[in-house]
């Protein structure tokens, strides 16, 4: 299916079709897995032809390559971009978009509430190259706005937030952004292209870790960023030179897995649900954080701006960080491991997870105790990880 035919179609059908309906080599119904890291051309004049852009074509993977190319066009149809461009982890789509736009004297607003590895460019790179960085309390609209008036090249926003689950009204702070002249960049890993469209409320960049929930097996790295072609021909160019460039086995395990994103996230989306409900009424729960809960403080708005909650939640457990390792190292049904997105359980404190790069005093100045829990449900039977819970809680 080309473009046109694939608008209006639903999204467990763009997962499956978007960009590889076409026939490929000798008729393959699957994507081939292009490993040439050069390609070749009969004569000069196609070669500069596909080098200026006025025909299709590759020249060098660093750039652009076949099943690379398939994997950028799902994306794209997935989030209803005008293009997309590709990266080799999650932590590259960031680093790169945000390198792309931002220089010496320029201003970014975010919130304190970002991914780790985020809050590190935040805090310690960003600065280096004299680009003044505010983050902002997550929940405070009010003062990111604030922030904005000020002055603000890019703002840039993360909902549900990584591992607090903080929700942010997109709607409003990209409105906010745009009367300043702001572009705003949006981290959409959590709530994946199933469950949240950045771009629908006006983002102008909207970005994913493939390696979470796109790819959705822990088994390939990627990083991906959509929006207006104006803006991905600047992040493609940024990246083509300084390298950060997917490769195309892993471009084709993680179209393998899109494929499953629909079936998957909706099960997730279940799971968390029932396992957050669970935990909420739990005598050894302090408090769970998931925007699914009617107690949640951002309820309202992910109720009004996703289609689905995630799969994902984050709880404390009552008493101190013993208590902690004594619930984790009980626990039969789920890993202990740094990520999420996967089709197995994965759980573990920020420390080290999402926030394993920084300090114990980052973190704090983060909101983030020690402890916190994040937990990224699978796609198992949930009656079966909630005993699990169950009696991992008990050992306390």
């Amino acid at each position: 299916m080309k473009d046109k035919e694939m608008q209006g179609k639903k999204q467990g059908t763009k997962a499956v079709w978007g960009g590889q309906s076409d026939l490929f080599y000798q008729g393959a119904t699957q994507v081939p897995v292009v490993n040439s890291v050069t390609f070749g051309y009969d004569n000069v004049d196609d070669w500069f032809d596909v080098a200026i852009g006025k025909k299709e074509g590759h020249i060098y993977s660093r750039n652009t390559n076949p099943t690379v190319a398939v994997f950028e066009e799902k994306v794209r149809v997935l989030e209803n971009a005008e293009a997309a461009t590709s990266f080799s982890t999650g932590m590259a789509a960031i680093s790169n978009t945000l390198y792309t736009f931002l220089s010496k004297g320029d201003r970014v607003v975010s919130i304190n509430d970002t991914y780790g590895g985020t809050s590190i460019v935040f805090l310690e790179f960003l600065p280096k190259y004299g680009i003044e960085v505010s983050l902002c309390d997550t929940e405070d609209h009010d003062e990111i706005e604030a922030e904005l008036k000020k002055g603000c090249k890019l703002l840039y926003l993360e909902t549900p937030t990584n591992p607090t689950m903080k929700i942010l009204d997109l709607k409003r702070l990209i409105q906010a952004a745009h009367q300043v002249g702001a572009m705003v960049v949006v981290d959409n890993t959590f709530a994946t292209p199933i469950n949240q469209s950045p771009l629908a409320l006006g983002a102008d960049l909207v970005l994913h870790s493939a390696t979470k929930y796109l790819g959705g097996h822990s088994d390939a790295m990627g990083g991906v960023v959509c929006g207006r072609k104006e803006l991905i021909d600047q992040v493609f160019h940024y990246r083509e030179i300084n390298g950060a460039s997917l490769h195309a086995n892993t471009a084709y395990m993680l179209l393998r897995g899109i494929q499953t994103l629909e079936l998957r996230v909706l099960r997730q989306n279940e799971n968390a649900m029932k396992l957050a409900e669970h935990l909420e009424k739990h005598p050894k729960i302090e408090q769970v954080f998931y925007p699914g809960l009617e107690s949640h403080s951002g309820h309202k708005i992910a109720s009004e701006q996703m289609t689905g909650f995630g799969g994902v939640l984050s709880f404390s457990v009552k008493g101190d960080f013993k208590e902690v390792k004594v619930f984790l190292n009980h626990l039969e049904l789920a890993h202990l491991a740094a990520s999420l997105g996967s089709v197995s359980t994965l759980i573990g404190p920020p420390k080290v997870t999402s926030h394993v790069e920084a300090t114990e005093e980052e973190r704090k100045q983060l909101g983030i105790p020690e402890t916190l829990i994040r937990c990224a449900v699978g796609i198992e039977n949930i009656e079966d990880i909630i005993a699990d819970f169950d009696q991992a809680l008990s050992k306390i």
